[in-house]
Formats: structure tokens, sequence, C-alpha cells
């Protein structure tokens, strides 16, 4: 099973769409989205495409298959325009892996959760990377729409063998075995 894994899309139309394309090329069977749909946040510039209830329509096309968590700018508004639940948190089972999703501003690397996982992944900080430690892979896909500290526009593949970064325009940038 392939999951494709987006954070911090911020209404922004053109992304969204660019990166479900992408999901489809890589052959995801489901999409992990980490939070912070819709709004762009007061301390963000309006992103390219900027359509938070087209945004929402788009992905409620997909409902079957995103799981999805709240970000910090998700509202409860947000969820009465969404066909699919926000989660706080989530575990996913993928083989014999266990998949913590966040959105990162409580759970993160300086901060992770209780209980073992094999991978960690996480939003918020819009800066993409992938990092081994004794606990198990901690990753964060970027941003779709308002990249920070010098990262690309970016997202996940994750699968039961591996996880790999990609920028919007599909280079990889990171891999490691999970």
């Amino acid at each position: 099973m392939k999951i494709a894994v987006a954070s911090d899309i911020h209404g922004s139309l053109t992304n969204a769409r660019i990166f479900f394309e992408k999901a489809k090329e890589a052959g995801a069977d489901k999409i992990a989205l980490l939070g912070d749909l819709y709004y762009h946040g007061a301390r963000n510039p309006l992103p390219e495409g900027y359509s938070p209830l087209e945004l929402s329509a788009f992905l409620n096309e997909k409902k079957s298959r995103i799981i999805a968590v709240r970000g910090n700018c998700d509202s409860n508004v947000d969820q009465t325009v969404s066909d699919f639940y926000l989660a706080e948190s989530a575990v996913l089972l993928l083989d014999n892996k266990t998949v913590f999703l966040t959105h990162g501003d409580r759970f993160n690397k300086e901060n992770p959760p209780k209980g073992d996982y094999d991978a960690l992944l996480y939003g918020h900080f819009h800066t993409g990377f992938i990092e081994k430690t004794e606990r198990g892979v901690i990753a964060n896909p970027g941003s779709l729409s308002l990249p920070k500290g010098g990262t690309e526009k970016s997202y996940l593949i994750l699968s039961e063998k591996e996880i790999c970064l990609y920028s919007l325009s599909g280079e990889l940038l990171s891999r490691a075995d999970l």
C-alpha cells in the first residue's frame, strides 16, 4: 500500500490539484492530510490559487481516500464543509509498521507522542524533511503552498518499506527505509 502525505495546503486549489495528480502517478491508495487545509492564516500571504470553498469541494470528491488530521488553522467551520473527518491525530497500521499522524503544533520532533511508532509524520512547520532516529523515522511533508526556511513545496510518499520526500515538481529530495 502507498499513502501520499501532504500538509499545510492553506486553501491552494492549484497546488492541491498538482499534489493529487502526483499521488495518482505514484500509485497512492490513500491520501493523508496533516492539517491546515483551507485557511491561510493571519501570518501568511494568500497562496497561489487560494480558493477554500472550491478546495473543500475538490477534497470532498476524494473523501473515500482521505485520512485527515486537524491543524491549528482548521476550525469547526472547516469540519462542516468537509465530508471527511478531521481527527486530532491518527495512527495507521501499515503492514507491521505503526505510523503516527499529527499536525505538529502539539506533537513533533521536539515533543514526540508517547508510545512506540515506526514513523512520526507531522506538518505545521512548512519545512519538508526525513530523519532517522532511535525511535523511528520522523518526517514532515513540508507545505504544498507556503514553504518556509528555503525549502520547496513538497509532499511524502509512504509505503511499507520506505518514505520519500518529493518536491511538488516531482523531484526526489530525500528518502529513508521504514
